[in-house]
């Protein structure tokens, strides 16, 4: 999987941006100002932190190898998942729009009905 594709895939979803508050080697991906997820796109293979609800977390990582606890996040409420060829792309995918989700279900209703 290449960099482009997991690019595309993340700002494709609705009113997600893309920034680098913590530096060239993080990109974090938000919705309406709240992150969804973050890439180290140097990091060989990748790895993208996701927010995921935390009892799917757990079982997660114990079904996927590819499955840790979010690196520098809330371990309880986010996931690190390392993107190996070994990883089916509707899977990562499916965990995007997860993460996506979580957050924009905590957003003020204003927010959520164009989404």
């Amino acid at each position: 999987m290449t960099l482009t594709a997991v690019r595309d895939h993340l700002l494709s979803l609705p009113a997600a941006t893309e920034d680098t508050p913590f530096g060239p080697e993080v990109l974090v991906y938000r919705l309406h100002g709240k992150m969804f997820a973050l890439l180290r796109w140097e990091a060989n293979p990748m790895v993208l932190n996701l927010k995921c609800d935390p009892e799917l977390a757990l079982l997660l990582r114990e079904i996927h190898p590819e499955v840790t606890p979010g690196w520098h996040m809330n371990k309880r409420h986010w996931n690190s998942v390392t993107l190996q060829d070994t990883l089916a792309d509707d899977l990562w995918q499916g965990w995007v729009h997860h993460s996506y989700q979580r957050v924009s279900a905590a957003l003020p209703r204003r927010l959520q009905r164009p989404l």
